[in-house]
């Protein structure tokens, strides 16, 4: 215990000293206390990240998992009535593709949140047909030269088999790790397992890209895919075929968002939608979704084209693919536009579109009229054709001095023609048009790189209405944007020159390894081989 002091005896210095030693013991105290207390705040905050991180995970997990639930229903239960068989097996189709994407993004949640847990065990994979020819690819170790100086021994080898297909014809490359053993270290040596877009999966990267370029770009629904495959000598069911593509389309996903995000780093871009229509599983009708598509000019230095599926043509979708882009849109007189134009946006026109107006107008009547303006606006193409290989100062000054005394004739005529018609005629509908929007109309005339018109996208967006004639319907959302994302990827491969089959392969060859600031090389527009054809 400590033994008590008599105040009275003590000197003022030894009062002095006293206090000075006892103040020091309190401030180290505090110390200790206010250092308690911030590792106690710390805790507590890593404790509410912890738990927020589990409730994200929870809740996101609990919406996947209902998601698959009702995919799967609908996969297995009965078949809708007033639904045509060839409906059904496209339906089918898109139905596994989800769930296969679903299943490998509940996998990711589940090594990002959980201990890892040994795996189930899987059924074993039926054997590759033994008449296929077979290519012996061989992985062996750097040097055969242990660390200690000895000299490696070859003890065995794993043989791995993966389906290849080239047009008409399966092969299998028959991957063959030689396991080599250091007797002084008692080490084994073996080259490592490659990365794949599919984890132990049986296709190369070339089949994967055959499947999605049949399906997306030559519009082969899967249960005819599963036919020709069949006659080239192989079963691969509807549902393995579904499988990869769902996994494929959730890992090309990443490389969309960067291509969309390099588009938007440009002053003009062209924006145009068109209708497909979306069953939404469990309904026996489909309702009116929309693809948007958003493109750089032919006059850009990066040349590509963004799909966006959403389930309706809000306005909204548009700003929020947008974002916080205030360059200048190229597109028609479609009015969800309209709110974007009021936040910074520069609306340019489209003479194709004012040119249609008085086109069918002459089809309609043959009027004269339409006639006339109709020479006027071909005047103006004629102009930009000989534009369209000038640098955008030089195109912007040929246009100044050719096309806008043209664009001030027709304007002056369009006005005065305007004054004698009633109100609500069709020729003066087709005159409304154009001068309700001549400002946006004749904004190409400032600047060089902006286009005359919106057929660029136009063209870009052609794909999907071929495609509709074969799919018949898009099975759900997830399905419709997982075919945004690889058709956004084959059309800017063949905007930029590219054979997709080849740019899609060495992307899924890549791409499991790839790192997000190595994107930009698997971009079209950036992209050059690393697989020898």
């Amino acid at each position: 215990m400590r033994s008590s002091v008599d105040l009275n005896q003590l000197s003022e210095a030894q009062l002095r000293d006293m206090a000075a030693q006892m103040l020091n013991q309190l401030s180290e105290k505090d110390a200790q206390l206010a250092e308690r207390e911030t590792r106690l705040a710390e805790k507590d905050a890593s404790l509410i990240e912890r738990d927020e991180a589990i409730r994200r995970y929870r809740v996101r997990n609990e919406q996947l998992t209902h998601e698959i639930a009702l995919l799967r229903r609908h996969r297995f239960g009965k078949r809708g009535e007033g639904v045509s068989r060839q409906q059904y097996s496209l339906l089918e189709d898109l139905v596994d593709e989800d769930t296969a994407a679903i299943e490998q993004e509940l996998e990711r949640l589940a090594e990002t949140h959980k201990p890892p847990q040994a795996k189930p065990r899987t059924p074993k994979r039926r054997s590759l047909p033994p008449q296929l020819p077979r290519t012996e690819i061989h992985h062996e170790p750097e040097s055969t030269t242990c660390g200690c100086g000895c000299q490696l021994t070859r003890i065995g080898e794993d043989v791995s088999e993966k389906l290849d297909y080239e047009p008409g014809q399966f092969s299998v490359e028959r991957h063959i790790r030689g396991k080599w053993a250091c007797r002084q270290c008692e080490t084994v040596t073996q080259a490592p397992v490659a990365p794949h877009v599919i984890d132990k999966g049986i296709p190369t990267t070339n089949l994967l890209a055959q499947v999605l370029i049949s399906k997306y770009a030559d519009h082969q629904p899967l249960y005819r895919q599963e036919k020709i495959y069949a006659r080239a000598g192989v079963e691969l069911p509807r549902s393995t075929l579904a499988d990869w593509v769902g996994r494929c389309g959730l890992e090309l996903a990443p490389l969309v968002g960067h291509l969309r995000n390099r588009l938007l780093e440009h002053p003009v871009l062209h924006a145009d939608e068109t209708p497909v229509p979306m069953l939404s599983p469990g309904k026996k009708r489909t309702h009116r979704a929309y693809v948007w598509a958003y493109a750089t000019t032919r006059y850009a230095p990066i040349q590509g084209v963004v799909y966006d599926f959403q389930p309706s043509r809000a306005g909204q979708t548009s700003r929020d693919f947008l974002a916080n882009w205030r360059g200048k849109l190229v597109c028609d007189d479609y009015a969800g536009y309209k709110a974007g134009f009021a936040n910074g946006i520069t609306e340019v026109g489209c003479w194709a579109h004012a040119r249609r107006k008085f086109h069918e107008l002459l089809e309609q009547n043959q009027s004269p009229i339409a006639e006339k303006a109709l020479n006027y606006i071909g005047t103006l193409y004629v102009i930009e054709r000989e534009a369209a290989d000038l640098p955008p100062d030089k195109r912007r000054r040929l246009r100044e001095m050719q096309a806008r005394p043209i664009v001030d004739t027709l304007r002056d005529w369009l006005v005065g023609q305007r004054s004698q018609l009633t109100n609500g005629t069709r020729t003066a509908k087709a005159i409304d048009y154009s001068l309700k929007r001549w400002a946006a109309l004749v904004r190409y005339l400032d600047d060089g790189n902006l286009p005359i018109d919106n057929n660029w996208v136009e063209n870009q967006i052609r794909p999907w209405a071929l495609g509709r004639s074969n799919w018949l319907f898009a099975g759900s959302l997830r399905s419709g944007q997982r075919a945004a994302n690889v058709m956004s990827l084959i059309q800017s491969a063949k905007i930029n020159s590219l054979d997709p089959q080849a740019y899609l392969r060495d992307v899924l060859e890549r791409l499991p390894t790839a790192r997000l600031s190595g994107l930009d090389d698997l971009l079209p527009h950036n992209w050059t081989p690393t697989i020898k054809v």
